[in-house]
């Protein structure tokens, strides 16, 4: 059985067996508290707001590409801008350097975040927390949702490129794959299918969807519409850097086409569509995203909220770094 296909009985066991890691695994940082910053950089989130807002009135593709730094920060030992750090610091192996990792971009735009709160409250707001509140203002800024974001993460003194390649979630996964790895940090189905979302903007690479559009036989699987299937094939003609949108329809806009694609069989990944196309809850939610927004955005905020807070595991050395690339020394 490919790797990518599994029986659709088999999804509502894995559902019922995950439930119970997805609420036992992580407890969340303890001491993240809103106003965290209230006295001691009370500009903190004025100053990271503003400079996404510039950026991304410069270049719209920013946004997409801060969101998924946080994504692939959380996903390997915790909300710890460990994935910002370089190799040039002594005894660290870069995440950047994981495959997974390879096209990430947004790093400077952190940076020039850091360095304005380093002028304005030197040693005081930490990388992680100034990647949650990135996210957060790159999703408002495409006409997401808004939320109130947990502050007070610290930064991990290491990083772990061995977990960035075997730990983040794959564009090749399916369903049973992705929510036993959602549910190892802590979140549950509905999470899963609300984050998954983060897909209505920024593009994929035809090195991570060439499977879905060839498929065995060479002409795409039967969960994908066979006109979508030749669009994307052709695209592919380019080589595996060949970028498209995951959403034609408002490629820099967040709102539901994403599941609205992905109940007309057009999900760009494989393990976009997994999400889609067994029956039962997921299929019902990504149903009721499609067809209301509003659902989609609660849930959305909600569920970034919660992987906002999966912390660095127990006795990781973590400090509030001086510069996002490297330790302090």
């Amino acid at each position: 059985m490919s790797p990518s296909r599994i029986p659709c009985w088999f999804v509502p066991l894995i559902l019922s067996v995950t439930i119970l890691a997805s609420t036992a695994a992580y407890g969340g940082h303890h001491h993240l508290s809103v106003s965290y910053y209230d006295k001691s950089c009370p500009s903190a989130q004025s100053i990271v707001q503003a400079v996404m807002a510039s950026r991304v009135a410069a270049d719209q593709a920013i946004a997409p590409a801060v969101l998924r730094l946080f994504f692939h920060d959380c996903f390997v030992n915790g909300c710890d801008a460990s994935v910002l750090l370089d190799d040039a610091t002594p005894f660290v192996e870069s995440e950047k350097d994981a495959k997974p990792n390879d096209s990430l971009r947004g790093f400077d735009v952190i940076d020039e975040i850091k360095s304005h709160l380093e002028h304005s409250c030197p040693a005081t707001v930490s990388c992680a927390d100034i990647l949650a509140l990135a996210s957060r203002d790159a999703v408002a800024l495409l006409g997401g949702p808004t939320w109130n974001v947990q502050l007070g993460r610290k930064d991990s003194r290491g990083a772990d490129r061995d977990a960035a390649e075997n730990d983040l979630p794959s564009p090749h996964e399916n369903v049973t794959s992705l929510i036993t790895k959602f549910a190892e940090y802590g979140l549950d189905a509905r999470d899963m299918a609300a984050l998954s979302g983060a897909h209505t903007v920024g593009t994929a690479r035809c090195l991570h969807y060439k499977d879905r559009v060839y498929g065995n036989d060479g002409e795409g699987g039967a969960d994908m519409d066979p006109s979508f299937a030749e669009l994307r094939r052709r695209t592919c003609q380019a080589g595996d850097d060949a970028a498209v949108p995951f959403d034609e329809q408002t490629p820099m806009r967040f709102d539901n086409a994403y599941y609205k694609d992905l109940v007309a069989r057009r999900g760009l990944l494989t393990s976009d569509q997994a999400l889609y196309g067994c029956g039962g809850p997921l299929d019902h939610l990504v149903e009721m995203y499609s067809k209301d927004g509003k659902a989609f955005v609660k849930d959305f905020a909600r569920a970034m909220v919660k992987m906002g807070s999966i912390p660095p595991p127990p006795g990781m050395p973590v400090e509030v770094r001086l510069k996002c690339s490297m330790v302090n020394y």
